[in-house]
């Protein structure tokens, strides 16, 4: 797949953007560079493969994400911010309506 300058045209105009000449042919080169890198991945052979959860995990096993545990950390302080709320009600805040 590629595309053609009436296409970055029309999808610029479409995204409102003000793209010259000059800048419409580096977007179609690029964007067309961007298709032929697709098409190269979509020519390798993955059938087999197994899908990795981390890139990292082709090269050495167990290997864990690094994220925190999900502990509370900050205190509960809902009731102090509502204080200076205008209105709330069941713990919600309440505003005004603006939509008829």
């Amino acid at each position: 797949m590629s595309l053609d300058l009436n296409d970055v045209k029309r999808l610029a105009r479409l995204a409102q953007l003000d793209l010259d000449e000059a800048q419409a042919g580096k977007t179609l080169a690029k964007l067309n560079g961007i298709f032929d890198l697709v098409e190269q991945m979509r020519a390798v052979d993955t059938s087999g493969v197994e899908p990795l959860n981390h890139p990292i995990a082709a090269y050495q096993d167990n290997v864990a994400l690094r994220l925190r545990e999900d502990q509370v950390s900050e205190p509960n302080r809902r009731d102090d911010y509502q204080e200076v709320a205008p209105a709330t009600q069941d713990g919600l805040y309440l505003v005004p309506k603006v939509i008829e």
